[in-house]
């Protein structure tokens, strides 16, 4: 079983009411919307008696989850009314208009948006699967919040995935993988997108999540020792200089290790393996902590990027510098503001937190005005029908960066987009690579060269007799594949 931890580092426990009002009451003040969320529970709470989940749970554990998730982003009433009743329309016999009697217009509005499409109104599973997946993605044209409570909704999910069978497992992780992480990466929730990604590395390469478990658990030790020394310091000389700011240090999240290592990087050789954020008030002090930092340890210059100057374009902003630190030790320093700490964390939803008052305003307009992603699928929505292919072309448009195929026995393969049979055979191994002389694509025969697509299920056949031809390092995606072709071709 994986264990999920919450931000203060404790395995996660199940959520009670309370700890749900505990968080809500922390930041929500007026009592009209306190009973709002406390009406949404209980009304929930009938609606779902006597269902349960495969893990043998009471079913409102898991909305009242969804909404301690949007709770600790400091969600708006109407969002966490919303979270509680998410599956009422869905999966019992409440309606979109009972709930705008019962509650308002706008939380049956945000319950609707996240209501999949039932399935008696499809011919196929593909084709449900493909139109409620336009559904969420073009919800970002009404209100961003629909993405947001269905992001928390999947997080949940994925957090108790354990109790679903291996295939089911599979199919959701790779589900999250192409939708839900790159939703949460151009919203800017960094925090959703990082745990999301570990949890699907889990169920789809479980020995690689466990290895790099281990050597995390290996080097943990003398990182903390390392980055605790490194920050002891800092700390010292940002006192001295009068820069008010807060630290804290991290080891790269497994996911991202794992990727890493996948391209052929040795654990050593990941230049933000370590890392100390450094949160200060105002702009000139980041640029006055950087300098500190570069004249107490030696700067590795090919690793600065200045993110604040040139900001991401889901508004991601910090300063990233890599110093040769401790022992010998690659070390990122992170430094931003506070406010671009909570917006780096968990994108448009910081502005709850940071914005206050207008916040949901100001989430959509940015949403319309800075992200460049929400044109593209505005305009992809408007040029294309058939919903299957509206999802084929968002996913190439804006997910595009990697691919999950199967093999023959089931098994998943991670290839960057635009990869062929040939890179597929040498992501098997060399032996295999070098020896291709046919594939089958989804029990058709393809030419080797052809073009991969998501959940494609990809079968070799091989001639021990056979070498690979140099033409192929023209039309392979991989530096592996073309790196062997040109060792052993013909």
């Amino acid at each position: 079983m994986i264990n999920i931890l919450r931000g203060d580092g404790e395995i996660m426990r199940e959520v009670t009411y309370e700890d749900l009002m505990d968080n809500v009451k922390s930041y929500i003040n007026d009592d009209e919307s306190l009973e709002l969320i406390s009406r949404a529970f209980f009304c929930a709470n009938k609606f779902h008696a006597g269902q349960k989940r495969q893990s043998g749970e009471d079913y409102i554990v898991h909305p009242l989850s969804v909404a301690f998730i949007l709770s600790e982003m400091k969600a708006d009433a109407d969002t966490i009314c919303a979270g509680l009743l998410h599956d009422t329309i869905e999966d019992t016999s409440m309606s979109k208009e009972k709930i705008a009697a019962d509650f308002n217009e706008t939380i049956a509005k945000l319950v609707d948006g996240v209501t999949k499409i039932s399935k008696m109104n499809f011919s196929s599973r593909e084709e449900q699967v493909a139109t409620n997946t336009r559904k969420i993605i073009t919800s970002l044209q009404e209100d961003v919040r629909i993405v947001i409570i269905k992001l928390a909704d999947r997080l949940h999910n994925m957090r108790t995935l354990e109790y679903k069978s291996e295939f089911k497992q599979k199919e959701n992780a790779l589900e999250t993988m192409e939708i839900f992480v790159p939703l949460a990466y151009n919203l800017g929730a960094y925090k959703i997108k990082s745990e999301l990604e570990d949890l699907a590395l889990y169920y789809l390469k479980n020995d690689a999540y466990v290895s790099i478990e281990d050597k995390i658990s290996e080097m943990n030790p003398e990182a903390t020792e390392i980055t605790k020394e490194m920050a002891s310091d800092m700390t010292a000389i940002l006192n001295k200089h009068g820069i008010p700011f807060d630290y804290m240090t991290r080891i790269k999240s497994i996911y991202g290790i794992y990727k890493k290592l996948s391209k052929g990087k040795k654990m050593s050789d990941i230049h933000d393996l370590l890392a100390i954020k450094i949160m200060t008030d105002s702009v000139d002090d980041c640029y006055r902590t950087l300098g500190l930092v570069h004249n107490e340890f030696a700067p590795l210059n090919s690793k600065f990027r200045d993110y604040i100057g040139l900001p991401k374009t889901n508004m991601y902003r910090s300063l990233h510098t890599t110093v040769f630190g401790y022992e010998g030790h690659l070390v990122q320093f992170q430094i931003r503001t506070y406010d671009m700490e909570k917006i780096d964390n968990y994108g448009l939803t910081a502005y709850w937190d940071i914005k206050k008052h207008n916040a949901e305003y100001e989430m959509q307009e940015d949403l319309k005005n800075k992200l460049p992603f929400f044109q593209t699928i505005k305009d992809i929505d408007y040029l294309t029908n058939d919903n299957a292919e509206f999802v084929k072309n968002v996913k190439r448009e804006l997910f595009n960066k990697t691919i999950y195929v199967y093999t023959y026995k089931g098994d998943v393969v991670e290839l960057p987009a635009g990869s062929t049979p040939i890179d597929f055979a040498y992501k098997l191994g060399a032996d295999i690579g070098n020896t291709i002389v046919s594939a089958t694509v989804n029990d058709t025969y393809v030419p080797v060269d052809t073009i991969l697509q998501n959940r494609d299920r990809v079968k070799i056949i091989t001639n021990d007799k056979s070498l690979p031809n140099d033409e192929w390092r023209d039309k392979v995606k991989t530096v592996k594949a073309k790196k062997l072709i040109k060792k052993y071709s013909r």
